[in-house]
């Protein structure tokens, strides 16, 4: 409508990691597992969910930062507290509504991508607190200290094909819940962005994150190259 043109990431990919329904199809295409869930915009419709799946439930608003407006319920008061009080927090009125898998190991992957396709992870994180504790409330390690190197692996393999799938230009923050006694592991979500996280993970590895986010415009991999602090990936 104004003639205006964003630089970096588009708004259809915005759409596709913020809006919680598109974010669930595009993995699904992909083959990446998500929790089951249901999006809803009403208290009732979150409700039923829980009463054919049982509780606890985590609730996601979408559109939201920092995990505001969203919780989990343990019983049914909570429920609709949480769920009401996260479609008025969502800018689009929409919540994730989905099993609980608090318990689970949260991990966190840091990648960049230009607008060619190349991609990189800068580095992986993992939450010392299990997932049920928002990250930034817990206290979180980089590189991880407790993944077997097939599991790294496996989510870093997972981090690039998602990141490309999403068409990505820039940081992105990609978190997982990953069992504690297999490889089972879901997707939890994607910030398409620098967040966060990306200040911690600058931090922790002597990488500007934010620096190269910023200045993407098709030479990311040269500028990598010249980057002695980046050991992995």
């Amino acid at each position: 409508e104004h003639n205006v043109r964003l630089l970096g990431t588009n708004v259809e990919t915005i759409k596709k990691a913020e809006d919680r329904e598109m974010f669930k199809d595009t993995m699904l295409e992909i083959g990446e597992p998500v929790i089951d869930s249901v999006i809803v915009s009403k208290v009732e419709d979150a409700v039923e969910f829980a009463e054919k799946n049982g509780l606890p439930i985590i609730i996601r608003p979408a559109y939201t930062l920092g995990g505001t407006g969203g919780g989990i319920a343990e019983t049914m008061a909570e429920l609709k507290e949480i769920a009401a009080g996260g479609i008025k927090a969502s800018r689009v009125g929409q919540i994730l509504v989905e099993k609980s898998v608090a318990g689970y190991k949260e991990i966190e992957f840091e990648v960049m991508r230009d607008k060619s396709g190349k991609a990189i992870i800068v580095c992986d994180m993992e939450n010392i607190d299990p997932v049920g504790i928002h990250t930034g409330d817990s206290v979180v390690v980089a590189p991880c200290q407790t993944l077997e190197p097939r599991q790294l692996k496996m989510l870093k393999d997972a981090s690039l094909k998602i990141i490309n799938a999403l068409g990505i230009e820039g940081g992105c923050n990609i978190q997982y819940a990953l069992s504690v006694n297999s490889d089972k592991y879901y997707l939890i979500e994607v910030n398409p962005r620098v967040s966060r996280s990306s200040a911690l993970a600058s931090k922790a590895t002597g990488y500007p994150i934010m620096l190269f986010a910023s200045s993407l415009v098709g030479r990311l991999i040269s500028l990598l190259k010249q980057t002695k602090c980046l050991e992995q990936g």
